[in-house]
């Protein structure tokens, strides 16, 4: 599998991460509908296998342990990650397409919005999955 690029919405912020890449989980958490405006959906790779080409207007907004990087001049919302972590989610709709992923789960469906339904079949967890959080 080839390395993936991506950017936020005006361009400003370029990245490559290498693979492997985590099947994309989609996230229900109330942070995650805050920032994203509806559900958070994330890919995963190691911190080092994420290349920030080009960020002068890369900023993160740091809280309760938690760090979304997002772009300062469109607002674009692109990297998740537990401070100290040695992994990073990226948002998945900033990767260049063809992607090559799936939906593989949701997570927090417990915090799920009111107004709209889950219709698929996918694995649901009333929190995480696992230890780590998009």
């Amino acid at each position: 599998m080839a390395s993936r690029t991506g950017g936020c919405l005006c361009g400003a912020v370029r990245f490559t991460a290498a693979p492997p890449l985590r099947d994309v989980v989609v996230c229900h958490c109330s942070r995650c509908r805050r920032q994203h405006g509806h559900v958070g959906a994330y890919t995963e790779v190691t911190a080092a296998d994420l290349v920030v080409a080009s960020g002068d207007t890369l900023a993160w907004y740091v809280a309760d342990h938690r760090e979304r990087g997002f772009c300062r001049s469109c607002g674009a919302s692109l990297f998740w990650r537990r401070s100290g972590s040695d992994r990073i989610s990226i948002a998945a709709g900033t990767l260049d397409g063809p992607t090559g992923l799936r939906t593989a789960a949701h997570i927090f469906v417990a915090d799920r919005g009111d107004y709209y339904e889950i219709t698929d079949d996918l694995p649901r967890f009333p929190a995480g999955r696992t230890s780590r959080r998009p």
